[in-house]
């Protein structure tokens, strides 16, 4: 059957890109490529990182959100938060002018989805008991890590732990919560503040899930944006949370790096950043890393702090979120929504597993291992006449992405422009031609520039 592709947060603005090449440089899937001098991102290789908007020099590339104003269209409004969000704001803002504030914006309800991690620690700890052969046991925590195993690591796929994230679990959580109170389904609409591209992907194309509980996803930087402003506005003051509604410091941390692999016994890895993930993988895959039980993966540098759609410095987001859950260490409050949470844990603990998470990946030549063979060899006879400096120039990152994708009748040899230059030296080619090839990896107008004369 034909893989549907993912959603996409990630979307590429035509009329602003400039045909650079510094997102296809950057991606870790090889998903982009540049044609008629815009770049073109492949549906079913991206994982929505977000690299490549980290590296648009014109801000080319966007993270889609849903329009603001369908919160309205339900009576109860959920916002449902990365504790993320709290390390962002400056020292003289308070988790409760947070809250009030995202109340302000419309919401009724604010929840912290890190308030589910009990629930999902506790079911963590038991299904590696229940599946002790499948070591290493990899998170599902990151969608962006998921897809990444899905379409680079489709090998991997079976150590992915079948068990929702604590953004779904909170979902379900409050709903049910909701519903207890008399609401119908069509009265509760949950949202998603999210510190990245890849968990909108995640909420409107789940990976092992059938059902959809997040009714739509809301960018961190514009609903921060919106609350500082309000307060630097209205002059308001700091208000301190009554003691007993905090958080632990489990949950607080469990979206920093080492934040879930700390909970567990035996060998546990916490790697962060894509690329350090993907250099990680090889090397399992390979088989040159051994003997290691659970393995905490994050696409973005230092976690969910370094979100693209984060807007304060990491590092200092990260002491931020650290402080406040050392002073609740300290502190010791009562912990009364983790205590809410727990009277919903059989509920939730019965609805928390996934399907299995299927490979699709994107390094397959062909399901015919005879054809894929065949393939292959192509591709090392057209290594052999490619020049091997990835310089770009084709539209596609790599040489070896090049041949890869002639094989696949997805580009033509005649792209690499040291190709050109040799057919057109033979006269097997006109100059013309070769000036058209180009012209149709990198746009007209590239070539009609005007130059700027000197006055």
């Amino acid at each position: 059957m034909e893989k549907l592709p993912f959603y996409h947060a990630l979307k590429v603005v035509e009329n602003v890109c400039i045909g650079c090449t510094h997102c296809m440089n950057v991606c870790p899937t090889k998903a982009i490529r540049v044609k008629s001098g815009i770049a073109d991102i492949d549906k079913y290789a991206c994982v929505d990182c977000g690299e490549c908007l980290k590296a648009c020099p014109v801000n080319a590339i966007i993270v889609e959100q849903d329009d603001f104003n369908q919160i309205f269209s339900f009576k109860q409004r959920v916002a449902l938060l990365p504790t993320v969000l709290l390390g962002q704001f400056p020292d003289g803002v308070s988790e409760v002018q947070v809250y009030e504030e995202i109340k302000d914006l419309g919401f009724t309800h604010v929840y912290e989805v890190d308030g589910a991690v009990g629930v999902l620690s506790d079911a963590t700890k038991k299904y590696m008991h229940k599946h002790n052969q499948e070591r290493p046991f990899i998170s599902s925590f990151c969608p962006a890590v998921v897809r990444l195993i899905q379409v680079r690591f489709p090998g991997l796929v079976d150590n992915i732990i079948q068990l929702k994230p604590v953004i779904d679990i909170s979902a379900q959580f409050y709903r049910k919560k909701l519903e207890d109170k008399g609401y119908t389904q069509d009265e509760i609409g949950i949202f998603y503040i999210t510190p990245c591209a890849a968990k909108i992907a995640s909420v409107k194309s789940p990976v092992g899930e059938e059902e959809l509980l997040i009714d739509g996803v809301i960018n961190m930087d514009f609903i921060y944006n919106k609350v500082l402003l309000s307060i630097k506005q209205n002059n308001k003051e700091a208000k301190k949370y009554p003691e007993n509604i905090h958080m632990s410091r489990r949950s607080i941390e469990w979206s920093l790096t080492n934040g879930e692999a700390s909970q567990y016994s035996g060998r546990c890895l916490a790697i962060d950043e894509i690329h350090n993930v993907i250099a990680f993988l090889d090397k399992l895959e390979n088989e040159e890393i051994t003997d290691v039980d659970f393995l905490e993966l994050r696409a973005c540098d230092r976690s969910c702090a370094g979100g693209v759609l984060s807007t304060e410095n990491r590092f200092i987001a990260i002491e931020r979120l650290r402080k406040r859950a050392a002073w609740y260490h300290r502190n010791k409050p009562v912990i009364m929504e983790e205590k809410e949470i727990e009277e919903y844990k059989p509920y939730l603990l019965e609805h928390i597993s996934i399907n299995k998470v299927e490979p699709r990946s994107i390094l397959s030549l062909d399901s015919d291992m005879m054809i894929a063979m065949d393939k292959m060899k192509k591709i090392q006879r057209i290594m052999k006449v490619l020049p091997g400096i990835d310089c770009g120039a084709c539209g596609a990152p790599k040489c070896k992405v090049l041949a890869e994708d002639i094989v696949q009748g997805k580009a033509k040899m005649t792209q690499c422009v040291f190709l050109q230059k040799m057919l057109t030296k033979e006269e097997l080619i006109t100059p013309q031609e070769s000036f058209d090839i180009s012209e149709g990896t990198w746009g007209k107008e590239r070539f009609e520039k005007k130059t700027i004369k000197n006055r």
